[in-house]
């Protein structure tokens, strides 16, 4: 009998078997750790998102696949209790809303729900202003509108609305909107419209979590979310406050010639990088901030090689910009967050592929960590399209690649920063993530900008915990774009491959510059299919237009 007792005690303890509950109070747990992060998912989920895509793209061999209009496409339109409500999301369980972006263009009314475990009362219910960006589940930064506090625009446009809250739910999620106004539309200014298209416009992005069955979930309730509200602020605070440089330090200053480097090399392991913060100063700084790059290997695993300015956020601009993640001041401090752990050895090399002299300063900071068999090694990617022609040879557009990775890990975000040549809007494309050679992606959005958190091309600069864009002059303008999106409980897990993309969807058939970067989490061994380029690190970068025209001469 004792020896039955032990086995089960055994077994209860073993990674697989132990039963785990995920409650709210857990995910804004998780939602403010960097750490976790680095850990790889336990429960293991499956992130899915409900957009208002064009359901005429059907499969990347199909004549529908780059459309556009990805607008008032809903799942069913239901009666219920005498109201007509259009159902946006309707999922089984268990699972957890997560993030949440929306935006209107000539729409002022409407009441959003939120119904869980088939229960047929909304457990939340608010018109999108309040719920989504205002306080009825959460202040700011949860809950924001891009930008911070942005008036309704010109021609009826409304502002956007981010929730970054987790929703749990144990069985059943719909989510649903409710609007008087929104009428089935056949022609539009003498214009043919997509089939069951609804006017006016609704543009919706929602990113949820599905559980294995067997995982516990406790549903949202108002009781609970009363329960955490103390916990809640605190979250908040710590996601918007200046994190502080724990740990110990490593620095280095040094004046760096052409195809010399600066390397911060002691540190020794288990343990993990928690900053990295750099300031670079140089005759041509705008040009250094690209063609100085900046090369991570851990445990001898080449694992970031990406440009000093892109890896830290604002580009090969001086722009400032703050997110959970990085960041830069206006003094020119540049610091990264991100947690990046090793078990024996790392190894920081900032190098200089430019042609002027460089001074750099660097400091990095290492914090105890515990490595154990959920562990992952931190990784970003980089990559140009320089020059690139904005239709393919068919005159059509077509899908960039952020990144291709062979193995197992978590995808935790990425960054473009582009040079438009032209007044014309350039972000029509929608993201498409494909996860474990899926036939069709389980995330496919409805525009660039949506998937970075704000619409209609605005310029406006904004900084928020999980998106950013520090600059927004190329945004229907010539000049330079930066957007960026981070995630936390919107990270995407992958078991044996993703597949990152986003449409180049432009309105004007020119050539422009747009890179792209990638920020992941990852078992080795690892393959990708991005390779240092040192060429795309040394071309001139555009800050204006005559800087784009005599890189072509």
């Amino acid at each position: 009998m004792v020896r039955i007792i032990v086995i089960f005690l055994l077994l209860a303890f073993l990674p697989g078997c132990v039963k785990h509950t995920v409650t709210l109070e857990k995910l804004i747990s998780e939602m403010t750790s960097r750490e976790s992060l680095s850990y790889y998912p336990l429960p293991d989920y499956k992130m899915v998102q409900a957009s208002s895509y064009n359901r005429k793209s059907v499969s990347p061999d199909s004549a529908g696949w780059f459309e556009n209009n990805d607008m008032s496409h809903f799942i069913r339109v239901e009666e219920n209790r005498g109201r007509r409500e259009f159902v946006m999301l309707d999922t089984e369980g268990p699972g957890a809303l997560v993030r949440w972006w929306m935006t209107f263009f000539k729409a002022r009314d409407g009441v959003i729900r939120i119904y869980l475990d088939n229960s047929e009362e909304p457990v939340i219910q608010g018109a999108p202003g309040e719920l989504l960006s205002g306080t009825l589940l959460a202040p700011w930064p949860f809950s924001a509108s891009v930008q911070e506090g942005a008036p309704l625009g010109e021609e009826g446009r409304d502002y956007d609305h981010n929730l970054y809250f987790p929703v749990p739910f144990s069985r059943h999620c719909k989510v649903t909107y409710e609007c008087d106004s929104l009428r089935i539309l056949y022609d539009y200014e003498g214009l043919s419209v997509p089939e069951g298209y609804y006017w006016p416009d609704v543009f919706y992005n929602i990113n949820y979590r599905l559980y294995d069955k067997s995982v516990k979930v406790q549903s949202f309730t108002l009781k609970e979310l009363e329960k955490c509200r103390k916990k809640l602020e605190t979250a908040g605070s710590y996601l918007l406050s200046e994190a502080s440089l724990p740990g110990n330090k490593i620095s280095a200053k040094e004046r760096i010639m052409p195809g010399d480097s600066l390397v911060l090399s002691d540190c020794s392991g288990p343990s993990a990088i928690g900053f990295l913060q750099a300031e670079i100063s140089s005759s041509g700084l705008n040009q250094s901030l690209r063609s100085v790059v900046l090369s991570i290997r851990t445990d001898g695993i080449s694992s970031v090689r990406v440009p000093v300015g892109d890896f830290f956020g604002s580009g090969y601009t001086v722009q400032t910009h703050r997110t959970f993640f990085n960041s830069r001041d206006s003094a020119g401090l540049m610091k990264s967050f991100w947690i990046m752990p090793y078990r024996e050895s790392c190894s920081i090399a900032f190098i200089n592929y430019g042609r002027d002299t460089v001074e750099i300063s660097a400091l990095a900071g290492t914090i105890p960590y515990r490595w154990n068999d959920r562990s992952m090694y931190f990784g970003a990617s980089w990559h140009e399209y320089h020059r690139l022609r904005t239709r393919d040879e068919t005159g059509s557009s077509f899908d960039l690649t952020f990144v291709k990775l062979e193995g197992r890990g978590v995808y935790t975000g990425d960054q473009l920063v582009l040079y438009n040549n032209t007044y014309h809007w350039w972000g029509e494309g929608d993201e498409k993530t494909f996860v474990d050679n899926e036939s069709f992606p389980s995330i496919f959005g409805t525009g660039s900008e949506d998937y970075y958190g704000y619409s209609f091309g605005r310029r406006e600069s904004f900084s928020h915990p999980f998106i950013s864009q520090p600059v927004g002059t190329g945004n229907m303008s010539k000049g330079v774009t930066i957007n960026m999106r981070h995630r936390t409980l919107d990270a995407i897990p992958f078991r044996t491959a993703i597949d990152s993309r986003i449409e180049m969807w432009h309105w004007a058939d020119i050539k422009m510059n747009i890179a792209l970067t990638s920020y992941y989490y990852f078992f080795a061994p690892l393959t990708g299919n991005i390779e240092p380029d040192i060429v795309s690190v040394q071309n001139k970068v555009a800050v204006t237009g005559s800087d784009f025209d005599e890189a072509d001469n």
